[in-house]
């Protein structure tokens, strides 16, 4: 059973005067924490609220007071143990990434001090993931949150955001004036992806499913939207680009990325993040590029300035405190989620 915050209070890790380890808030920080953990792979229901000890800074580390995590599909198969790694001990604490303040900072670290906003992203972290009041995350992999967003959608990009600009720029090298299709336009990373390209001064070809995610590829800035799923992509990109697009980045596999890939020119690119599932098919005179996303200093540095710079909307499609871990895994499994599902420790 989770226990009140009042008594949460009682039970606290006392401020310790040997800061060779870390440097503490002065205000105590609890013995132990709320958290969405799972103790078996499942279904949503797995996925309930546990009281375990909150985590330390080690020297390279920041502890991170959760304000708001993100929900992905990644989430989702970690839950399920199709994404396991050989790290199962349970409970297991799932969350690649979120928003908060610093409340405590390992020796060894000097870019940030006590309350700074900041937002992080760590894929399989040591010290358990995001769906928790507290994470204890290596700094170089936490950064201050762009001037231009606040602690709810700073959470919801690290992992989306770098994965799209990451594509945008580090895969595809996407130039001013080229045209590029994004296929899966309206999920956490597609929404982002659409407004990096057209950062970039690109024309954008967005694919979405059904006449809301036409419309809300539209609001994101898209030149030409069309569903995916019973549209003819081949015609319009036909219209698009008459010589055929240059870039493809594919955020959904399946069919409809094989009839984008249909319409590249010769020497054209396709990027997608690994993971998608199915992996569309090498073709001729096709370059092809799968990544993943990679956190550091300097990629935050860079997705801050991007942010900034494009003036990011970050779109949320439904936020749910910490205890409704599982009904925001079952609303993620339901499909046709325009932008990013979050959690919502509601502390800060």
């Amino acid at each position: 059973m989770a226990t009140t915050t009042a008594a949460r209070k009682t039970k606290t890790r006392p401020v310790t005067r040997d800061h060779s380890r870390s440097r503490i808030a002065e205000s105590n920080i609890p013995a132990t924490m709320q958290a969405a953990a799972i103790d078996r792979f499942g279904g949503p229901e797995v996925l309930t609220l546990h009281t375990l000890p909150t985590p330390m800074p080690d020297p390279g580390e920041v502890l991170i007071a959760v304000d708001t995590a993100g929900v992905g599909v990644w989430d989702a198969e970690m839950r399920d143990g199709s994404l396991a790694s050989s790290r199962k001990k349970f409970p297991l604490v799932l969350g690649t990434d979120g928003s908060g303040v610093i409340a405590a900072i390992g020796s060894g670290v000097r870019r940030f001090k006590l309350d700074d906003r900041v937002y992080s992203y760590a894929f399989e972290n040591r010290k358990g993931g995001f769906y928790a009041e507290y994470v204890a995350v290596s700094a170089k992999m936490t950064a201050h949150i762009p001037k231009t967003l606040d602690l709810e959608h700073a959470g919801a990009i690290p992992t989306t955001g770098l994965t799209a600009l990451q594509g945008i720029d580090d895969a595809l090298h996407l130039k001013k004036g080229e045209t590029i299709i994004i296929h899966g336009s309206t999920g956490g990373v597609g929404s982002l992806a659409v407004q990096f390209a057209k950062l970039r001064e690109a024309r954008v070809l967005a694919t979405a499913s059904g006449q809301d995610g036409m419309d809300f590829a539209r609001r994101l800035g898209a030149d030409m939207v069309m569903d995916g799923r019973h549209g003819d992509i081949v015609a319009a990109a036909r219209e698009f680009a008459p010589d055929g697009v240059d870039a493809v980045l594919g955020l959904a596999g399946g069919e409809a990325l094989e009839r984008c890939l249909d319409t590249l020119r010769p020497g054209g690119r396709l990027a997608y993040p690994n993971g998608i599932d199915p992996e569309p098919k090498k073709r001729p005179k096709m370059h092809v590029i799968p990544y993943d996303a990679v956190p550091g200093v300097h990629e935050f540095d860079r997705l801050g300035r991007a942010v900034e710079a494009a003036k990011l909307q970050v779109p949320i499609a439904a936020a749910y405190p910490l205890v409704d871990a599982a009904k925001a895994h079952e609303r993620l499994a339901a499909g046709l989620v325009l932008g990013k599902i979050v959690l919502r420790t509601l502390q800060t």
